[in-house]
């Protein structure tokens, strides 16, 4: 949509088309998207999702506060510049208290995202963390590898309190980047969506928020917030008879 609209911001509902009984993850959800037209990289849109946690989170205090005493709700605290990490300093930062090798790492399990939100609250009290920097490896494909490092991309993960709350970054805007990524396979399944850059598309970047997905993280500030629709761990059509398995 940003090649006819420069900013689209959406809220809608997900469903998950396989099974995904997690505990930090839910098969239903409602996304708040946010995709960019002529940016320069993903810290453009990093800069708009702090805006973003700023206006939700300050009228809250302000308008609700005996609501959430009530409710023994405590809020997020972060400062107003959002504290930011490279994924190879993580690496380094959690690699003398890892039993594992930090070579080859593409991600980071959730005891890694926990420690890493415990450093953040000590250097710099705040209880929201930017990761960037993550192996183009674990991105998908249409994200945009970091100019001065192919092998990684200009991509983000926003850590809550540990878990995963937001993943976003900027994407491969150039139609023969995307011939170049996906060489040697079958382009027919992808043909509607190359479609859209055969004849140009502006630089774009994109922070897809699934309030729900980092769930465990959000009910320990949020747990008395209710929806009048499912947030089951396993869809409709994952629960449907005459799927196998």
């Amino acid at each position: 949509m940003v090649g006819v609209y420069e900013r689209v911001y959406e809220t809608a509902p997900v469903f998950r088309a396989e099974p995904h009984d997690t505990s930090r993850h839910l098969a239903e959800y409602y996304s708040l998207d946010a995709e960019l037209g002529f940016i320069t990289d993903h810290r453009d849109v990093i800069e708009l999702l702090a805006e973003v946690l700023r206006g939700m989170f300050a009228p809250l205090a302000d308008r609700a506060s005996g609501a959430l005493a009530e409710l023994e709700v405590r809020l997020p605290e972060f400062p107003n510049q959002i504290p930011m990490i490279d994924f190879e300093d993580a690496q380094r930062l959690l690699a003398p208290e890892d039993r594992r090798p930090n070579e080859g790492w593409t991600d980071l399990d959730p005891e890694q995202e926990r420690r890493l939100g415990e450093w953040a609250v000590r250097e710099f009290g705040s209880e929201l963390l930017f990761v960037v920097g993550y192996p183009m490896a674990k991105r998908p494909f249409y994200t945009h590898p970091d100019p001065e490092r192919p092998g990684r991309s200009n991509s983000f993960d926003l850590l809550f309190r540990g878990p995963e709350l937001v993943t976003g970054g900027q994407r491969l805007h150039r139609y023969q980047d995307y011939l170049n990524v996906l060489a040697g396979q079958d382009l027919q399944p992808f043909r509607g969506y190359l479609q859209a850059f055969r004849y140009g598309m502006r630089p774009t970047a994109a922070s897809p928020s699934g309030w729900h997905g980092s769930w465990p993280s959000w009910r320990a500030w949020a747990m008395s917030v209710r929806r009048p629709f499912s947030r089951a761990t396993s869809t409709a059509w994952s629960r449907s008879p005459g799927r196998p398995g």
